[in-house]
């Protein structure tokens, strides 16, 4: 293992630039920071280049293990003291562990659907955070596939990795535009379910058993006319308060859940 002292060192400075979107397009890495998920990286199959450690930042007794793991993986290993570890960190409260790993690039083409696929479409999402807790709740509830159209934020983005807590290396997510996914649902019949607050129609009310596509949009504006114009079905959350929508995270995770009420009472 490698030992580390300067923040000069190039490694350290590749990772520091891999916090900006251009620098992680154009070496196509990401980074992955923290225990679990450095574990789930490297438990669905993902092989870091690089890993850093820093033996006074751990917070349990694990991380030997993950070490190895990593270790075993082919990655190059490097260990360094905690003010050169925090000059890489983008946590508040690091725990000393932190890989460069080759990014997320899968497209619709590489999805392999079962019969009767949940899907969540996630358009235009601005916020990484929002997009990380999406994919805690699609895998959480058994969503077959996520489908990031026209990004705003990259999914390679370390606070998406963070929010999702690593379950984006967990599930089939793939990025796509607008003019694609709509045809490539409609060829594999899978209905698409748009999610709007002017709908009139209350998300319980519609069918989600079958093959379904819960399409949400962007913070802000919400689904484009495409999608609305498009979708076979609409439906809205109620609002009983004072506010007129949720965040667009909540709003998924109230949506892939009804589904899978749904389809656990049909079983």
């Amino acid at each position: 293992m490698i030992r580390v002292t300067s923040v000069q060192n190039p490694r350290v400075k590749q990772a520091v630039r891999l916090r900006e979107r251009a620098h992680r397009e154009a070496e196509g890495l990401l980074l992955i920071e923290g225990y679990r998920e450095v574990r789930r990286a490297l438990d669905n199959g993902i092989r870091p280049v690089v890993f850093f450690s820093c033996p006074e930042l751990f917070l349990g007794e694990n991380e030997g293990a993950l070490l190895a793991a990593a270790s075993a993986a082919g990655a190059e290993m490097i260990a360094c003291d905690e003010r050169v570890f925090r000059k890489m960190a983008y946590r508040d409260r690091p725990d000393g562990l932190l890989a460069i790993a080759p990014a997320l690039r899968r497209r619709l083409e590489d999805l392999r659907l079962p019969p009767n696929p949940l899907v969540l479409v996630c358009e235009h999402i601005e916020k990484p955070g929002n997009l990380g807790t999406m994919l805690r709740s699609a895998d959480a509830g058994g969503v077959h596939a996520v489908i990031v159209c026209d990004r705003c934020t990259d999914l390679n983005n370390p606070n998406v990795v963070r929010a999702s807590i690593g379950t984006i290396f967990c599930l089939p997510v793939v990025e796509a535009s607008t003019e694609e996914a709509i045809p490539w649902l409609r060829a594999r019949g899978i209905r698409t379910v748009a999610a709007t607050p002017h709908a009139d129609r209350d998300h319980t009310a519609a069918d989600l058993r079958g093959g379904t596509a819960i399409v949400v949009g962007s913070e802000q504006y919400g689904l484009t006319s495409r999608w609305m114009r498009e979708a076979d079905e609409k439906v809205r959350i109620p609002m009983l308060g004072q506010c007129d929508s949720l965040n667009v995270a909540a709003a998924a995770t109230i949506l892939i859940y009804e589904a899978v009420r749904q389809r656990r009472a049909g079983a």
